[in-house]
């Protein structure tokens, strides 16, 4: 039975809990890469492995199925992995992905590992979600106000996204913090409140 870690070895802890089934894949990937040396390498494989997937609609199409025999799948990625040289930490994990019938899972699972290799480099992630594209000035207040939720030895890295549905204010995430301030939730929250009273 193929694993990423083993009970003979010691766990190495991750710098950012993930959670979910992605993030227990992601930690137990960290955890058996860091004790092969392999972080830098892994995370070369699955940043190639995910935008192969995004442009090779065939390959996106076969990992997610679900008609495709999982043991079939398994033998293919682990031939692919050893052409594509990739380290066996990352073919440990495709391989267990298809074993357990999970690798609709992988984009998450890749996800997951790219925030807990941020951490590894002191990077803290932060996705802001706005109704409508900030300008320059208000992205810089915004970045400052955000800095001043870092360390030190810390540095922000901003992914911004637009939502219109979100109708206006903000959706921010950091590192392990999560504050919705959009219009959105306080319409709804508001409506509930109305409701229930009524």
């Amino acid at each position: 039975s193929r694993a990423l870690s083993s009970a003979a070895t010691q766990t190495v802890k991750p710098p950012v809990q993930v959670f979910g089934l992605e993030g227990r894949y992601a930690t137990a990937l960290y955890s058996a890469a860091s004790r092969m040396n392999q972080l830098d390498q892994v995370e070369k494989d699955l940043n190639a492995l995910q935008s192969t997937m995004k442009s090779d609609k065939k390959l996106r199409e076969q990992v997610t199925s679900p008609i495709i025999n999982k043991k079939v799948m398994a033998t293919a990625l682990k031939e692919a992995s050893a052409k594509l040289s990739f380290a066996p930490a990352t073919a440990n994990l495709l391989g267990l992905l298809a074993d357990n019938g999970r690798l609709k899972k992988l984009d998450t699972v890749i996800n997951a590992f790219k925030t807990i290799m941020a951490a590894h480099r002191g990077e803290v992630v932060c996705e802001v979600v706005t109704a409508k594209p900030l300008d320059s000035s208000q992205s810089k207040q915004l970045e400052g106000a955000l800095k001043s939720f870092l360390k030190s030895n810390q540095t922000l890295k901003i992914t911004s996204r637009v939502d219109p549905s979100i109708i206006g204010g903000l959706v921010v995430s950091i590192g392990d913090k999560y504050v919705d301030m959009s219009i959105a939730t306080k319409v709804k929250l508001y409506t509930d409140v109305i409701q229930s009273a009524a």
